[in-house]
């Protein structure tokens, strides 16, 4: 059987997390702003490091699993 969890958790992680779509963090002109749709080299790294920390969490600390 096949583990559906890890594409599905990925690639939803990395849609919500990612610079400008629901939330930038730091902000162009705030630390934190809303759906602006725009981007810094700062936001990418800060949103890279909380993507692998989300993914680490979901895949060896919870070991989530789902069989389809």
């Amino acid at each position: 059987m096949n583990n559906w969890a890890p594409p599905f958790i990925a690639a939803a992680l990395f849609w919500l997390l990612s610079p400008g779509m629901i939330f930038q963090l730091p902000g162009k002109n705030s630390p934190f702003e809303f759906m602006n749709m725009k981007t810094t080299v700062a936001s990418i790294f800060v949103h890279t490091v909380i993507y692998g920390l989300f993914l680490i969490l979901f895949f060896i600390v919870l070991n989530v699993r789902l069989y389809i």
